[in-house]
Parts: structure tokens; C-alpha cells; sequence
């Protein structure tokens, strides 16, 4: 089973509080959800592989632990997920990012696929998928499908804030894929807003409306 991992540290929260209110600007909405970003890979690339490598330190020679391979993705989910790749690119600079393009139809709340362009080599590859908002799930879970469809096995999802509804939804539909939130809020209002949330992401991260 999908396993919920909520990444409760307090520079996390500090930094999720000041997004969170609405005088808070573009240009720094964009850098604190960058910063978070940097901080929340630690926790969803914890269990990395590693190996032993055979350096020598100005005083002696050691067996040292280095990342096993370079085999990592990150696969924001347009346009929104792109204010998550830069944080985690400082984490890992050797890893490939992919784009998913989806929009929510505006009547239904349903996602739909305008666009989707990834590694070749994906499919090898661990892959974050990156969205700041886990509201209904259908985004998160048709972008996870479509990753699947092309063979990929080992996904993660990473957003900042998420609520019961697209968790469950997000389970329910991929038992595989373990999720990576800074907090869990409390529901969706009428039109598939999370409350209290942060308003839409995209917005408040590119200044539009």
C-alpha cells in the first residue's frame, strides 16, 4: 500500500506558513517554494542507493559512500510543478527532467493532457513526480499512468499541500507510489479548491490570474 509521508520539520512549516498568506508576493512565494522543495528531496531521496568508492582524503585512503548511479527524474506536472524542480535540481544537478502537461477543465474539475515530453531513458530511472497542489487527484493520478504506460516502476509523488480526497484518490489508484506532503489540509471547497490551502500555485507562482 501507498505509504503518506508528511515532512513535518520546522523550517518546512516556517517556510509553508508565509506562502500560505495571501500578502505574500510572486518573487517570494517562488523562492520559499524552492527552498522547500530543497528541503523535502532530503526525505524522498532518503533511501537512495549507495555504494562504497575508494578515495583518498588529504590524510589517508578510505572507503567512502557514494549515490549508485545517476538515475533519477524529476516529471513536474505543468505549469505549477515547475516552481518544484529548481529546489530539487540543487539536490540532484545530474537529474533529467521530463514535462506533463495537464490543465483542470474548469466545469468537471477533470484534467486534461495537453502536452508530454520525457527522458528516453525513463523507465530506468526513479522519478519524482513534483506538483505543489494534491487536491481531487486526478491530475497526479492520470500524470502517474502515463509515466506507468511508458514502463516506469519506481515513482514517487511530491507536493506541498494535499488533502483526504486526492490522497485517497492517489491510493486508491497507484498502491505503488509513495506520497511526499508538507501538510495535510482539511478539505475541498465547492469548486475543488483546498481550504484553507494556499490559493491556486500557479498564480502566486508566475503572477497571474
Amino acid at each position: 500500500m501507498s505509504q503518506l509521508h508528511v515532512i513535518n520539520h520546522p523550517m518546512v512549516q516556517h517556510k509553508l506558513t508565509i506562502m500560505r498568506d495571501k500578502e505574500t508576493g510572486s518573487k517570494d512565494f517562488r523562492a520559499l517554494l524552492k527552498e522547500i522543495s530543497l528541503l523535502m528531496g532530503y526525505e524522498v531521496t532518503r533511501d537512495i542507493p549507495l555504494i562504497d568508492v575508494d578515495i583518498e582524503t588529504p590524510l589517508c585512503k578510505m572507503k567512502a559512500k557514494m549515490v549508485n548511479g545517476r538515475k533519477l527524474a524529476i516529471v513536474p506536472i505543468l505549469r505549477a510543478g515547475m516552481g518544484m524542480v529548481e529546489g530539487l535540481q540543487e539536490l540532484v544537478p545530474v537529474a533529467k527532467v521530463g514535462h506533463i502537461g495537464l490543465y483542470r477543465n474548469e466545469e468537471t474539475h477533470t484534467p486534461v493532457v495537453y502536452y508530454c515530453k520525457l527522458p528516453e531513458d525513463i523507465q530506468d530511472r526513479l522519478v519524482i513526480v513534483t506538483d505543489p497542489m494534491l487536491a481531487t487527484g486526478g491530475s497526479a493520478s492520470d500524470a502517474l499512468s502515463m509515466l506507468k504506460a511508458r514502463g516506469c516502476k519506481n515513482v514517487r509523488l511530491m507536493c506541498l499541500v494535499g488533502v483526504p480526497e486526492g490522497i485517497e484518490r492517489v491510493q486508491r489508484d497507484h498502491p505503488d507510489v509513495d506520497i511526499y506532503l508538507a501538510a495535510v489540509d482539511d478539505h475541498l471547497n465547492e469548486n475543488a479548491y483546498i481550504v484553507p490551502g494556499l490559493g491556486d500555485a500557479g498564480d502566486r507562482i508566475f503572477g497571474t490570474k
